[in-house]
């Protein structure tokens, strides 16, 4: 009775799925595929990412949980530190919103490490959806929303255990405890412990090639329910250090460290007020406070980040065909970074610089869905930044139509917005020799998306062939250009001129039997951006991606074995400098690389046993640091990264539940 209060406090409406598996009572075809990987079957265009998908790898953290998704790629930033990011649609990670259970979840300071802030065995399902998403979270999703479910208070009370260990020496502890107090109140206690033992240096260049890296995270969750009401709490607490550089037997070496620490609170209160319209209100607020002190080599740098979001959501539905979606918002976020000695040139020497940025705003939202095959989904939001001292409109359309049984199509267009942090957000360029130039306060980014998608299912024996094109544009008006096209410099500034991004994507999946499953997708990316004058191919992009996954479970399940091929497409380089012997310091473009992943598990009554190796092909780039042997000159870069930093990796872990 209360699903619609349960939806309103966390969940996107849009997660429900499309077709893979088909079934027929009568007149009625029921399709679903449960705990996989499947499309949304909202308005929006994306995929439901569930526990059994997740499992396929090893999925230690949601860095490592897109391996076998065809949309999300997953990159090293730079070779020094391991920062990660997320690529949607051709672009950084930074243009995709990221949630948790449909709140905001990581933002300025946390995002070059937001990836590995989220433990793999906590996480229930994601829901990737692309493009311009709901206007529900905010104006900030550019290329699209990545909504991430934990594991809940009121499932099933148990004790969950996984640990995990590889061959580079990183050992993992997770537990998850669900307790129910009584009818009304349940709770469950998350833990997560990682430590990298190890000090890997596998190409000799005198660099390690990954931070040893310790992490302790700890979150509480409770829920609480009686009558119409509902309330959804937590805290948690992170700390993490990560240590990198040269190694000790070099003279005077160049070192990395970084401390950081996040502590986080949410409360969601929901009250079903009309059971027959649907009728909702709900309170959500969640806050957060990041710090990181960080030292590489003579630089050091430290921030500080406090952010805090509320909203009040009012839903209703008018009739089985219209629905509408109103709400209030508020995010308050303030920053404040300290650096030195001087690497800006608009720093004084051991600057400290604050932002502070009051958004508030408000939004609807109308369903119209006269029938299963049509539905109509249009935003507005309107918000005013007391950073910038402008107010803006975000628009945002969803079309999906099923012109028959077996066919669908969806189109998308929106505006996104959003703030940048320019040296929070790359502080790890700090590691480069170069000198690093950041205007103090760039313009808020702003961006155009639009995309269509055709969903085709073809009925092959008993089963569905699902075939899927889709294609992205991205257009930006503002955006804080990273340009790498000096040798001498990494400057970060306002866009002068073009940039912008098309996708072109087709991907094809079959179930042979319920044992066996076979996923193959190719995706082209054409990104551009203009730099000093010149419209270029964005550098470090990949042209390309293949990828191709194999699932089979004999023995009724047993067995797993999981099996994915991905070739990442070449592409360019950033203009290179010449060294004293008159060679360019690294080629004009980066070739194409395969890589290989395999795992095995084995299921028991109460336990299941997996075992693994990642990037079997065991290519690496050959040259991740740029003049390792002299990192305290302007030549020395550890952050121009295309490629895998690590060979072969064989890992060994096992999943059980009381």
């Amino acid at each position: 009775m209360l699903c619609a209060c349960v939806g309103l406090c966390g969940s996107l409406a849009a997660q429900q799925t499309d077709s893979v598996r088909t079934s027929t009572l009568g007149e009625v075809s029921i399709q679903a595929r449960a705990e996989g990987m499947s499309r949304l079957g909202g308005a929006e265009n994306g995929h439901h990412i569930g526990q059994a998908e997740l499992f396929r790898a090893a999925c230690c953290n949601l860095g490592e949980s897109f391996v076998t998704n065809p949309s999300v790629d997953v990159n090293y930033n730079d070779a020094a530190v391991g920062a990660r990011q997320i690529k949607l649609l051709g672009l950084s990670g930074q243009y995709v919103q990221m949630l948790t259970e449909g709140q905001p979840a990581s933002t300025g300071a946390t995002l070059p490490y937001a990836l590995g802030y989220v433990p793999g065995a906590w996480m229930k399902s994601i829901s990737v959806s692309k493009g311009a998403s709901s206007v529900k979270n905010g104006p900030q999703s550019i290329t699209g929303q990545i909504n991430v479910e934990y594991l809940k208070p009121e499932d099933d009370p148990a004790l969950s255990l996984n640990l995990y260990g590889d061959s580079r020496l990183k050992t993992e502890f997770n537990a998850a405890f669900n307790r129910h107090l009584n009818h009304h109140l349940s709770t469950v206690i998350l833990a997560h412990y990682e430590h990298d033992f190890g000090h890997h240096d596998d190409n000799d260049d005198h660099w390690l090639d990954s931070p040893a890296l310790r992490q302790l995270h700890l979150m509480n969750r409770w829920k609480y329910s009686h009558g119409r009401y509902i309330m959804h709490a937590g805290l948690g607490f992170l700390q993490e250090r990560r240590e990198g550089g040269q190694v000790d037997h070099v003279a005077n070496p160049f070192h990395i460290l970084l401390d950081a620490r996040r502590a986080e609170a949410y409360m969601k209160h929901a009250f079903l007020l009309d059971h027959e319209h649907n009728t909702n209100i709900a309170l959500l607020a969640n806050g957060s406070l990041y710090s990181l002190d960080g030292t590489f080599g003579p630089k050091s740098y430290a921030n500080n980040q406090l952010n805090f979001s509320s909203q009040l959501v009012l839903e209703h539905e008018f009739n089985a065909d219209h629905s509408l979606s109103t709400g209030l918002s508020l995010n308050a976020d303030r920053l404040d970074d300290r650096l030195r000695p001087q690497t800006s040139d608009l720093r004084p020497q051991t600057s400290n610089l604050q932002t502070t940025e009051y958004t508030p705003g408000a939004y609807a939202q109308y369903t119209y869905k006269p029938s299963y095959k049509f539905t109509a989904m249009a935003g507005l939001r309107l918000d005013h930044s007391t950073l910038y001292e402008r107010t803006y409109l975000t628009p945002r359309l969803h079309l999906k139509w099923l012109p028959s049984d077996h066919l669908t199509l969806r189109a998308s267009a929106g505006k996104g917005y959003r703030t940048p942090h320019a040296l929070a957000e790359h502080h790890y360029l700090l590691a480069s020799g170069r000198t690093l130039l950041c205007d103090s306060l760039l313009p808020q980014e702003e961006a155009w998306n639009t995309g269509i998608s055709a969903t085709l299912y073809i009925p092959v024996g008993e089963r569905n062939l699902q075939l899927n094109a889709e294609y992205h544009y991205t257009g930006f008006l503002h955006q804080a250009v990273l340009n790498y096209e000096d040798p001498t410099q990494l400057r970060i500034h306002d866009l002068d001129g073009d940039s912008y991004s098309h996708t072109l994507q087709f991907d094809a999946s079959y179930d042979f039997t319920d044992e066996l499953n076979l996923l193959a997708a190719f995706r082209l990316n054409h990104v551009r951006c203009t730099y000093d004058g010149q419209l270029l191919e964005k550098p470090l992009q990949s042209r390309y991606k293949g990828l191709l996954t194999l699932g089979w479970k004999p023995l009724m399940g047993i067995w797993q074995v999981d099996l994915t091929l991905a070739l990442n497409g070449g592409g360019r380089m950033p203009k290179a400098y010449t060294t004293a012997d008159g060679t360019p310091s690294w080629d004009d473009e980066f070739p194409a690389y395969p890589q290989i992943n395999l795992q095995i598990t084995r299921e028991f009554r109460h336990f299941s046993l997996y075992i693994g190796g990642e990037n079997l092909t065991n290519y690496r780039q050959p040259t991740p640091v740029i003049a390792p042997a002299d990192p305290y000159a302007p030549g020395f870069d550890p952050t121009l990264v295309w490629g895998p930093v690590h060979g072969i990796m064989a890992y060994a872990g096992l999943r059980t539940s009381f």
